[in-house]
């Protein structure tokens, strides 16, 4: 699937392409233990490598918290060790980018776009559509005085009173680059889809009619009628398959492509799954006021489940999921997410 011509990302401008070559990627999935699930036909659900922390000496500066103990138990200090030597492994390959001036135009300019500045408190923040970023904004707009509470219930505003390292000089982008504490925060890359899919052609005419129209146009007999608030997950999928990853929608583009954690060197990533330990461990990191905290989960939301994720995915052409996974490889690989179970026994039950 990954030979495909309409999966092979393209460099902007034509230029060198700094994603993984082919030979890359296959070390980049070997070294993660993927490369056999694939050829298997997507295997079983698979844990990361039973390894242990790694002691202070041999941290990396990705991840590890800027000094400070991260939050946690064994487990998920396990995984962000998982997490650190493979991003060291993988970024350390002679063709991946060293920093945001080795890049493209293209990318670095989504890279750019996607760190939010606080001077105040001397952080970058890379925001990942669907991983709670909408309140991570508020966050950065209590800090900044732009904002009275995280709980103001207003729409929100994702431009206004924000920082963009992208409208910054040259010199104060790789200053902020260099000295700022540097975070993101990632989610299972299929579960992140899914949830872009449900918000954004059940719930936003926007999205309905810019995108989803087209979708059912082009891979529906007979779809032209269509208002395109009746895309199908497979639709969905089929659309992800043909468009270019450096070209995706940012609530779909895969957070390789938006965040570039071989160029930016990532003091802290947290995860979806731990959202409210490891937010507001950075929270306390940063040194912000005491009483800003992470934000609730506004009752009105309906989080993807593994229940709901599983019934998608189970009900979606094998075949379809198998030629996708290459595009988000890198998702799942350093950030140490398993690949999903869609085996026919397990979706049996």
């Amino acid at each position: 699937a990954s030979g495909r011509s309409r999966s092979r990302p393209r460099g902007a401008g034509g230029g060198t392409v700094l994603l993984p070559s082919m030979l890359m990627f296959g070390v980049i999935l070997a070294s993660s233990g993927l490369l056999l699930m694939i050829e298997k036909g997507i295997l079983a659900e698979v844990k990361p490598p039973p390894l242990h922390p790694a002691g202070e000496g041999e941290r990396s500066r990705r991840g590890d918290g800027g000094g400070q103990e991260a939050p946690g138990d064994l487990e998920s200090r396990v995984l962000r060790d998982v997490r650190n030597r493979t991003i060291r492994a993988v970024c350390g390959q002679r063709a991946m980018p060293r920093s945001v001036w080795e890049l493209p135009a293209g990318q670095r300019r989504t890279v750019l776009r996607h760190l939010l500045v606080s001077d105040k408190y001397r952080f970058l923040y890379c925001y990942v559509p669907k991983v709670a970023c909408s309140n991570w904004k508020r966050i950065l707009k209590v800090l900044d005085g732009a904002l009275e509470s995280v709980d103001v219930k207003l729409k929100m505003d994702h431009r206004s009173d924000l920082v963009f390292l992208a409208d910054m000089k040259p010199d104060e982008i790789s200053y902020r680059l260099k000295n700022y504490y540097k975070f993101l925060f990632v989610r299972n890359p299929m579960e992140r889809l899914l949830s872009a899919y449900r918000n954004k052609f059940g719930e936003i005419k926007e999205y309905q009619q810019k995108y989803g129209v087209e979708i059912v146009r082009r891979y529906r007999k007979n779809g032209g009628n269509s208002a395109g608030d009746d895309v199908t997950f497979s639709e969905f999928l089929r659309y992800l398959l043909d468009e270019e990853a450096e070209r995706m929608n940012e609530h779909w583009m895969p957070i390789y492509n938006l965040c570039q954690p071989c160029a930016v060197r990532y003091d802290f990533i947290g995860s979806y799954e731990r959202l409210n330990a490891d937010a507001n461990y950075v929270l306390r990191r940063v040194q912000s006021p005491s009483f800003v905290r992470f934000p609730e989960r506004q009752s009105w939301y309906k989080p993807v489940t593994a229940e709901t994720l599983h019934y998608y995915l189970c009900n979606t052409q094998r075949r379809l999921i198998k030629e996708l996974l290459p595009k988000y490889i890198l998702d799942f690989s350093l950030f140490a997410y398993p690949l999903p179970n869609i085996t026919s026994e397990f979706c049996r039950q």
